[in-house]
């Protein structure tokens, strides 16, 4: 479906967009704002079973989250013991982005498993942010780690190996 695939293409557009705007908000007012409470950029839906049960899944949205488990799996020792230095956040927020944009290129699911999936992406998404252009780069981090532990939750993942840490 063309149109269904330019809906997706656009609404990355959009997310990323106002991802952009709020993390540079963000920036520029971090330093006038630091009240470590968790805050969130952008509401965005909570995420919600399909009438109890979990969404389905293709193979290639157990690839790409595997690949972005295994990107933080590699490094959440240092992640959690603070000597994750802000290049290599900048790296794994690269390596996050790469893997982002190949679960939007190959992932095909129903159209409400693709709404609920986009909800736990833009999770994934906002965290790299964070990890790339704001001061608390660890935040990005641990906002990652929470989808990696949301996404067994809602999706039906038979293959999923639980995050190592």
């Amino acid at each position: 479906m063309p149109s269904y695939n330019l809906l997706k293409i656009s609404l990355l557009i959009a997310i990323t967009m106002t991802l952009n705007i709020a993390s540079a908000t963000e920036s520029e007012h971090s330093h006038k704002h630091e009240s470590g409470h968790d805050e969130k950029l952008i509401n965005i839906p909570p995420l919600t079973l399909d009438q109890g049960n979990k969404w389905p899944i293709d193979e290639s949205l157990h690839i790409g989250m595997t690949r972005i488990k295994t990107s933080m799996e590699k490094n959440i020792n240092d992640i959690h013991y603070k000597t994750f230095k802000s290049k290599q956040y900048q790296t794994l927020s690269i390596e996050i982005q790469n893997h982002l944009s190949y679960l939007f290129a190959h992932c095909k699911l129903p159209k409400n498993a693709d709404e609920q999936l986009h909800s736990l992406l833009f999770s994934i998404m906002q965290g790299s942010e964070k990890m790339n252009i704001t001061e608390n780069k660890r935040e990005g981090a641990i906002a990652i780690i929470k989808a990696l532990q949301k996404y067994p939750e809602y999706f039906q993942d038979e293959k999923w190996q639980p995050l190592q840490h």
